[in-house]
């Protein structure tokens, strides 16, 4: 394991892929005071006198970013991993990339980022599980909405039991086809269609509130990719809730992208609705008045990155999302797309 040394006080961080989340995590770095931006890699797209213009995306908009003159460019990942200054690096690459790269990254001794899905297979998510297993720096599955403030506040209500146990949840996960690197994203062979890209981020946040399911129980239809472009899940979880999750990518132009939740617990309804923005949290207590619970601010970008870089100064594993944690998000998306296939529930090992 990676130690911190008493001198250490930033992170020296590297991002490779510079398209609509690589400039995402970039944009989250800059508010992260112990990270601090030292190269940048692409095989294409390169920052020009420091300025690297905007990608249009699901989240935030396409402005332009400046990252300095001094920052060090690459266009391959081998002289970038050739680089000591570099500690940390984050790959926002297209997925069928991330098992070289994360497996390279990790045996030079880096500490590693990697976006999701870890892979497009269970199978190619133990491979870099296995070399996180045996590698000198840490690994961080870039599952965000373990961090988002909104969905980190509902794993927290549902720990406390604060409106007692869990009956029904449902999420909801929906956009237009992705329109930026539509290359990757929309061949599902390499991508798995908007249930391996999108709605693997429901199906991470089941087994992170209740464990993994049990067994699931999907609908589905392919349009766009090749791959299961929407998607319906019923989950079987040991506790006993009615839960199920909708992913698509099948939204017609101009309606954006949108994620909600909705929570039936024993004493209270939960909705969150992320197209309301900071009052996007509300409660329906019987006998009480609605509440909403204003937002904090930040996103689970920034959160997730943040809380890598102070495991990496604390010489600590990264605990809010493991290795481990996102190859079952693989394995769980896997058993859905096989119960799309076979019209029959699926049982998870």
């Amino acid at each position: 394991m990676a130690k911190a040394t008493a001198s250490k006080t930033k992170v020296n961080v590297a991002v490779v892929g510079l398209g609509f989340m690589g400039v995402t995590h970039l944009k989250a770095y800059q508010k992260i005071k112990q990270a601090r931006i030292v190269a940048v890699c692409d095989a294409v797209r390169t920052p020009v006198n420091g300025i690297l213009p905007g990608v249009n995306g699901n989240i935030h908009g396409a402005d332009a970013l400046d990252l300095g003159r001094k920052l060090n460019v690459y266009t391959k990942l081998d002289d970038l991993l050739a680089d000591p200054e570099v500690d940390l690096v984050d790959l926002c690459v297209p997925t069928a990339l991330h098992v070289p790269m994360a497996v390279a990254a990790l045996k030079s001794g880096k500490h590693v980022v990697c976006e999701k899905p870890l892979a497009r297979s269970a199978a190619d998510a133990r491979k870099i599980v296995a070399a996180a297993g045996k590698a000198k720096g840490f690994l961080l599955p870039a599952m965000c909405m373990r961090f988002w403030p909104e969905w980190a506040w509902l794993k927290e209500a549902i720990a406390d039991q604060r409106y007692g146990k869990v009956l029904a949840a449902r999420f909801r996960r929906v956009s237009e086809s992705p329109g930026w690197s539509s290359g990757t994203y929309l061949d599902g062979a390499q991508s798995g269609g908007a249930l391996l890209d999108l709605h693997i981020h429901d199906s991470d946040f089941v087994q992170f509130l209740f464990g993994q399911p049990k067994s699931v129980f999907s609908t589905g239809m392919q349009r766009i990719s090749g791959a299961v472009d929407h998607v319906v899940t019923q989950y079987e979880v040991d506790c006993g809730a009615v839960v199920h999750a909708e992913g698509s990518w099948l939204m017609n132009g101009g309606h954006g992208f949108n994620m909600s939740y909705t929570i039936n617990f024993e004493k209270a309804t939960v909705d969150c609705n992320s197209s309301l923005g900071a009052e996007a949290l509300r409660i329906f207590e019987e006998g009480k008045k609605p509440k909403t619970v204003l937002s904090k601010g930040g996103d689970g970008y920034t959160g997730e990155l943040r809380h890598m870089v102070e495991s990496i100064l604390a010489g600590t594993p990264p605990s809010v999302v493991t290795p481990i944690d996102a190859l079952n998000a693989v394995r769980i998306c896997e058993a859905e797309e096989k119960s799309v296939r076979i019209g029959r529930a699926v049982k998870l090992g």
